[in-house]
């Protein structure tokens, strides 16, 4: 299962005089983590680096911002990906304290920035959504709004024409069993799309 944080959660590591500021937090995609780097960049304009790593499906992406290759954002990333965590930047803000901590000191300060970060944060099963669509005649309309209320359906759209069709989204788990309620309550009036 795959999770993703509650709100973005702190850490702060001291390293031969090195400080590290990590943080994680949930964001949508690549385009808002970069908004959130860009900000680090500005409220710490002394800092040696702002790496960085963003798990976001597709999206994801490691940087190093000018630490040895690999010794930075990729490890970042595999802490978000070993707990199983999506929809997540870690950003870890390093100001320099004069002394070199070699390609695997640098590794275990950002690993265990990130990592002491994610011990304090809130994780939040992700549940996958399922979209869905429908038409009913006029007199259901009611019938269908309160069971998408009830199943705890996000309502999309909603057309009205010939026959009311509804465009939503509820969790996957849930689907199979929404349809067979609705069906049966609307004594089978509902039409769905042909996949």
């Amino acid at each position: 299962m795959s999770f993703t944080l509650a709100q973005p959660v702190h850490s702060e590591l001291l390293i031969k005089k090195s400080r590290f500021i990590g943080c994680v937090q949930p964001v949508a995609d690549r385009a808002a983590a970069l908004v959130v780097v860009a900000s680090l960049r500005a409220e710490h304009p002394a800092a040696a680096h702002v790496c960085w790593a963003l798990m976001a499906g597709g999206q994801s992406a490691a940087n190093d911002d000018g630490e040895p290759g690999g010794t930075a954002g990729r490890p970042m990333l595999e802490v978000l990906r070993h707990q199983q965590v999506e929809g997540a930047l870690a950003t870890v803000v390093r100001y320099f304290g004069g002394v070199k901590l070699g390609a695997g000191g640098l590794v275990r300060a950002y690993t265990d920035a990130v990592a002491q970060a994610l011990l304090g944060a809130e994780l939040v099963p992700l549940v996958r959504q399922r979209s869905l669509g429908c038409s009913v005649p006029y007199a259901l309309e009611g019938l269908v709004r309160r069971e998408l209320v009830a199943a705890g359906a996000v309502l999309d759209d909603v057309q009205h024409g010939d026959d009311v069709a509804f465009a939503f989204s509820l969790p996957e788990p849930d689907a199979d069993a929404f349809i067979a309620r609705l069906d049966d309550a609307a004594q089978g009036r509902v039409v769905w799309p042909k996949a």
